[in-house]
């Protein structure tokens, strides 16, 4: 990437929002960006907590509220782990960290009253109901596969698939902020959360070594390496 193509493209972030400029030529995330990368840190190190059996529930207070508030809502909703029960009522188990994402927090709270309770229903099937547990069971499991098979060629090809190892971790890091991060008392049989993690967590490993290596090589023409996928 030339050094022009660089500065056109942290110009335009800038100008979108996207990036801070500060002193000495460095550069900070700020707006959207900012907030994916919190919830990218918040879903990797999830704060979970001892759950005993109570629900986090918001519901929406009444009033007219513009198209643009109801949407931001519905993603602030999304982001800190809830779905909707019926419209203007929000449901999570309530075993993560109230503090976490206060980004997302402070919309919620802004147009929702919190309260915490317990259905009289089976909580088993309240979060199957919720939450699409299978069909994420299903991508995760084929992403283990993905991540043990793409560990084995980082560590034994040269030159190694950084190209399409960044492709598999992007795949793997957005499946792992749409977990619904459910204490184990509601998890299916053979839920694949923790098998995903660890195999992310050792593709990750595996990655940073490679790319660090190809970094190296870069200083040296003579061998001077080539991206693959």
């Amino acid at each position: 990437i030339s050094p022009g193509t660089t500065r056109v493209a942290l110009t335009r972030m800038v100008d979108k929002g996207e990036l801070r400029r500060l002193d000495g030529g460095v550069y900070e995330l700020t707006g959207d960006l900012l907030d994916r990368q919190e919830r990218q840190e918040a879903m990797l190190r999830p704060a979970v907590r001892a759950w005993d059996g109570d629900w986090e529930i918001l519901v929406v207070r009444s009033g007219r509220r513009s198209s643009a508030e109801r949407a931001a809502m519905r993603r602030a909703g999304r982001h800190l782990g809830m779905r909707e029960h019926r419209e203007g009522v929000w449901l999570r188990p309530d075993n993560l960290d109230p503090e976490r994402l206060p980004s997302a927090r402070a919309v919620a709270c802004a147009q929702a009253d919190r309260f915490v309770g317990r259905p009289d229903d089976d909580p088993v099937t309240l979060a199957a109901a919720l939450f699409p547990l299978e069909p994420w069971a299903a991508d995760a499991g084929r992403l283990v596969a993905q991540l043990d098979a793409m560990r084995a060629r980082l560590d034994g090809r040269r030159p190694a698939p950084l190209a399409a190892g960044f492709e598999l971790a992007a795949a793997a890091l957005r499946h792992l902020v749409a977990d619904p991060l459910l204490p184990e008392a509601l998890w299916p049989p053979g839920w694949p959360e923790p098998a995903l993690r660890e195999a992310y967590g050792a593709h990750d490993r595996s990655f940073r070594r490679e790319l660090s290596a190809f970094f190296r090589a870069l200083r040296d023409p003579a061998t001077r390496p080539t991206l693959t996928s």
